[in-house]
């Protein structure tokens, strides 16, 4: 029998706010365990919390950015649960009246085949702290810090067919967050995390199936690989006309496995009820056109247009928007460019890109020094320096912290155009590769490339290669 995957996600961004989602603690990562901490989030009886203006504010502005219709009166309820990293044995959360209903992301696969995922809701909520398991303890320890983080939850309508297609919506999730700087969405320290909801039924039914639930991923590539180990399981326990539980699941990076932690619970079993100590909101028009008037060009906007007034394929368009910092960099290159040539910039970038991940150096740094990158494709282009030599300045500059003219300078790497100079190198390549020479002047075209190549090995990639053209050229036709 075939069957047909349905995919759900929930996804938990944690908002990049300096205080929680209730209280005053600060929200910066990596304090000493239970250092970030007060009665509100500890959940001290009498301890009232109030909300973060800016986390309703950055909740508001994704679920306008996923073209989500924003509710004009939210509350908040309590999701009751006990577990040792939850003080106040009860989250505060959204149930039924959330900040935004009803939107979509359009994401685009490896193919180029393009998928509207709509989502269900945007609702905000607040983290709970860190369980630590020591191996060599006889207990747990609980770290209270992230207790009362401002989270947004996205979660999507079970429109996605594929862990591929789970991936790609992701991505571009992802993506659109970073643009609207409301999260550094860093997964490894746990600001970007995905709970996947999987079922299976056969192809053509209506009807769901009974699905799974994986927690807490945080990687893309874990959600991806999770989503096609549970795919196969179902499939065989189905094949075999046995019943799927409904259960949540953790994912084993090192087993590659999904293995059974609990039965999956319901929404009754939380009872959710309004929380008596904060007063529903209104959210009045004016304030969420503000909002929606800070929304910056996002990523698919950036792409659209960067193919039209940049005359940028697809693919080079899909490159510089990957990354909002990368595209940053583009867009202020050009704008320090007295002839803006977007292709040359986006052949640079590359090149930039090699640098960056070689000195262990983000963007961001790179930013700043866009005038002494405009200095050096000036370099390459009036001749003073070739492609290699400007690399090795590239790689200098950005690693090692140096003046442009410094490194050349240091480095002894000036671009030789002198024909003078360059006769020497010349004679050299032509008498130790003479067949090569002969296969030119025979019609082999490619073979003054290679040429030209071992004479800027021979000249360490000082050699102007137009002049050395011209002088292979000249000594040919002799």
């Amino acid at each position: 029998m075939e069957f047909e995957t349905v995919i759900g996600l929930e996804v938990h961004v944690q908002l990049k706010t300096q205080t929680k989602a209730f209280c005053g603690c600060s929200t910066v990562f990596g304090g000493q365990p239970n250092t970030h901490t007060c009665p509100v989030c500890l959940g001290f009886p009498g301890a009232l919390p109030v909300l973060n203006e800016k986390a309703l504010t950055y909740a508001v502005k994704v679920a306008l950015a996923l073209q989500c219709s924003v509710q004009s009166y939210i509350k908040f309820d309590r999701k009751n649960y006990f577990y040792p990293d939850l003080p106040k044995n009860y989250q505060i959360s959204q149930y039924d009246m959330p900040v935004g209903l009803d939107g979509c992301v359009e994401c685009e696969g490896p193919d180029g085949a393009k998928k509207m995922i709509r989502v269900k809701r945007v609702h905000l909520e607040e983290d709970a702290g860190k369980l630590i398991h020591k191996p060599q303890a006889s207990c747990s320890l609980v770290d209270y810090n992230r207790c009362g983080m401002p989270l947004l939850e996205i979660v999507s309508q079970p429109d996605i067919r594929s862990p591929q297609e789970a991936y790609d919506y992701l991505k571009e999730l992802k993506l659109i967050l970073q643009y609207l700087d409301v999260s550094d969405c860093d997964m490894e320290k746990g600001s970007l995390r995905c709970d996947a909801n999987i079922s299976l039924r056969p192809r053509g039914q209506q009807e769901l199936g009974t699905k799974t639930e994986l927690k807490n991923m945080n990687s893309l590539r874990w959600v991806k690989a999770a989503l096609e180990f549970e795919q196969k399981r179902q499939a065989e326990i189905l094949s075999e006309k046995k019943t799927i539980s409904q259960e949540t699941r953790l994912w084993d990076e090192e087993r590659q496995a999904t293995y059974s932690m609990r039965s999956k619970e319901e929404a009754h079993d939380y009872r959710y009820f309004p929380d008596p100590d904060l007063v529903p909101f209104t959210l009045d028009q004016q304030y969420v056109e503000k909002v929606r008037q800070s929304i910056p060009e996002l990523p698919q906007e950036k792409k659209v247009r960067f193919m039209k007034e940049f005359s940028l394929n697809t693919k080079e368009a899909e490159f510089v928007v990957q990354d909002k910092e990368l595209c940053q960099l583009f867009e202020e290159w050009l704008k320090n460019r007295e002839n803006r040539e977007p292709k040359k910039i986006y052949n640079w970038l590359g090149v930039v890109l090699e640098c960056v991940s070689a000195s262990n150096i983000a963007i961001s740094s790179v930013l700043p020094r866009v005038p002494e990158l405009n200095q050096l494709t000036n370099y390459v282009e009036n001749g003073a320096l070739s492609n290699i030599a400007a690399k090795q300045v590239l790689h200098a500059m950005l690693g090692e912290n140096k003046n442009i003219d410094f490194v050349i300078q240091e480095k002894g790497l000036s671009q030789v155009s002198d024909e003078s100079e360059l006769e020497h190198f010349v004679a050299v390549v032509l008498k130790e590769h003479q067949k090569t020479a002969d296969d030119y002047l025979s019609g082999k075209e490619n073979a003054l490339m290679f040429l030209i190549g071992q004479t800027m090995k021979l000249s360490k990639g000082k050699a102007n290669p137009k002049v050395v053209r011209e002088l292979l050229l000249r000594r040919l036709k002799k």
